[in-house]
């Protein structure tokens, strides 16, 4: 039951190295260890009272019942203060900076930006003589519900009447073509190239630094490029077409007929019709009838040809 010399001298020497809160606590600790007697012990190796050790003792239970509630050594409020507490008014000096750079949107008072980028909110503060740095203008601007993100293409452009129906039509025309073995295809232009030594994104593994014009002028190229995409949907490839002048009518029926000429004939050898699918937009448009009659063109010119 009791410790040789060599340890109570430790224990001794432990003890006189911490707090008066810890030096109750491990007082109790060996004390609780030794069992019946121990108190006694413990309080004339280590020079304690025993009463200061039957605190101890209740101080442990206590907080073995409160374990969450004692997680922090620093009472609640300690540490550096922040600076809505050090600078008064300081919420209302940071909205009169937003006041005059904030926007919103019309339909819905809730939502509210601001041009401002951080360092301009210091300086703005700076000439209310209020010294803050950017890490506290970030905090400001999240406690008053200003939090950085992107536009979101959520909003319907409007009801269209027959819309469901359009799409039960695709999903029927194409699944007619699925099962007769025609090709099904869709086509877009894709964003026009200026050609000539003009800057491109991206890097490669160079012996030399390449070098390209400071500004992107058209007025600088050498000319442009309009790539043309066909994609067969039932094989998952696509196809390319570049041309060298604009994105017309009869530029997007000759890139189907080079399609088919090189590719769609020997693919589908047996097909009787294409599915075509594409937007409404540009030199495609529905309501245009240059393309329509280009189309029109495209099919004598393959039944004249069969």
């Amino acid at each position: 039951m009791y410790y040789s010399d060599e340890i109570t001298a430790l224990m001794l020497q432990h003890h006189q190295s911490l707090s008066e809160k810890d030096k109750r606590r491990y007082a109790a600790i060996e004390a609780v260890k030794l069992g019946r007697g121990g108190i006694i012990y413990i309080a004339r190796v280590l020079g304690v009272d025993r009463n200061t050790i039957a605190k101890g003792i209740k101080e442990l239970k206590s907080e073995s019942e409160h374990s969450r509630n004692h997680k922090r050594i620093r009472r609640p409020g300690g540490g550096r203060k922040t600076r809505d507490s050090q600078i008064p008014n300081l919420n209302e000096r940071f909205l009169e900076v937003l006041k005059n750079h904030t926007a919103g949107d019309p339909m819905s008072e809730k939502i509210k930006w601001t041009n401002l980028t951080h360092q301009q909110i210091v300086e703005g503060l700076k000439a209310q003589e209020t010294i803050v740095s950017t890490t506290v203008v970030k905090k400001l601007l999240k406690k008053h519900g200003y939090v950085k993100r992107k536009a979101q293409k959520q909003q319907t452009t409007g009801v269209t009447k027959n819309r469901n129906e359009q799409f039960e039509n695709l999903a029927r025309i194409t699944t007619e073509y699925e099962l007769r073995g025609n090709p099904i295809v869709s086509m877009d232009t894709k964003k026009k190239e200026f050609i000539g030594n003009l800057y491109r994104a991206g890097s490669l593994y160079t012996t030399e630094v390449v070098t390209t014009f400071d500004h992107d002028f058209w007025s600088l190229a050498d000319g442009k490029v309009v790539p043309h995409g066909i994609y067969d949907l039932q094989h998952n490839r696509g196809y390319l077409n570049l041309g060298i002048s604009k994105d017309t009518s009869e530029f997007a029926c000759e890139s189907i007929k080079l399609w088919w000429v090189n590719y769609g004939k020997f693919i589908y050898p047996q097909a009787d019709s294409i599915l075509i699918k594409c937007d409404g937009g540009g030199r495609n448009n529905s309501n245009h009838h240059i393309f329509k009659s280009d189309l029109q063109k495209l099919v004598d010119e393959a039944q004249d040809r069969n």
